[in-house]
């Protein structure tokens, strides 16, 4: 649990970001909820009223921005507080980015509501809901202070990639069979992506709070070592990488321009 101090302000301060940063959260959850919902749903003015929520994450991220930067200026922070702060500062960048993608995933949802469906899109509801899992997850580790609940939530990103990889190969067998279907397959391969990248960003905020608790560095290292020692489920293959991926697509929509 992080340290309480006899200053009421300060620990107000202190609070406040770590409210907002939950909030910012929650804003996350909410959008990709209602985008896979919307996409299920084939519900176009849904997907439409999500992106308004990227504004509220925006407004948010200044919020955070501007107290973190108070309390540096005021407080002259040092130790763990000064590492809640700056990892705050780096966490809101993430949380951001995530409402980005979350912008991203309902502009490609409304593009599919206009066409017929092309399949059942369980394994990317499911994919979405791993994703969100892991980011309600590394924020409640970040609030809590708790390094070794960070350091779990880091091994399940590989779910996420092997949820992303399946989803791939079954997108791409739909191209090969018909050229027809390469414009709703790419629009769910992009979804797909777009989770993806939002599971790495949980990642992110996981990894600095082990920065946070313990001041250790595992973000790149890390990844090498559980790469090395990891094993894939027999029945899961190993992600494509994502440039192998798009000249996979682009192979395939230009067999489908020559007629082959």
């Amino acid at each position: 649990m992080p340290r309480l101090h006899t200053d009421q302000a300060y620990e107000g301060e202190l609070r406040r970001i770590r409210e907002m940063l939950l909030m910012m959260g929650a804003k996350v959850e909410e959008m990709l909820g209602q985008a896979m919902r919307a996409l299920i749903e084939r519900d176009s003015e849904l997907a439409e009223r999500t992106l308004y929520v990227d504004r509220q994450i925006n407004r948010l991220e200044i919020e955070v921005d501007d107290l973190c930067l108070r309390v540096l200026a005021r407080r002259q922070p040092v130790a763990s507080d000064l590492r809640f702060i700056t990892m705050a500062l780096k966490v809101v960048t993430d949380l951001e980015r995530m409402g980005d993608l979350g912008v991203n995933i309902c502009e490609r949802v409304m593009e599919l509501n206009e066409e017929p469906p092309l399949k059942p899109y369980v394994e990317v509801v499911n994919m979405a809901e791993a994703a969100q899992e892991m980011l309600r997850e590394a924020l409640d580790a970040f609030v809590a202070g708790d390094a070794e609940r960070a350091t779990a939530i880091v091994e399940r990103d590989s779910k996420v990639d092997a949820y992303y990889a399946t989803i791939f190969r079954e997108l791409l067998t739909y191209m090969m069979e018909n050229p027809r279907n390469i414009f709703r397959a790419t629009r769910v391969q992009s979804i797909a992506k777009y989770i993806e990248r939002i599971a790495d960003h949980s990642t992110n905020v996981a990894e600095m709070v082990v920065f946070m608790v313990r001041g250790k560095d595992i973000r790149h290292v890390g990844k090498l070592e559980r790469r090395a020692q990891s094993q894939r489920p027999p029945f899961v293959a190993a992600a494509p990488p994502e440039e192998d991926s798009d000249a996979s697509i682009r192979d395939v929509a230009a067999r489908s321009r020559r007629g082959t």
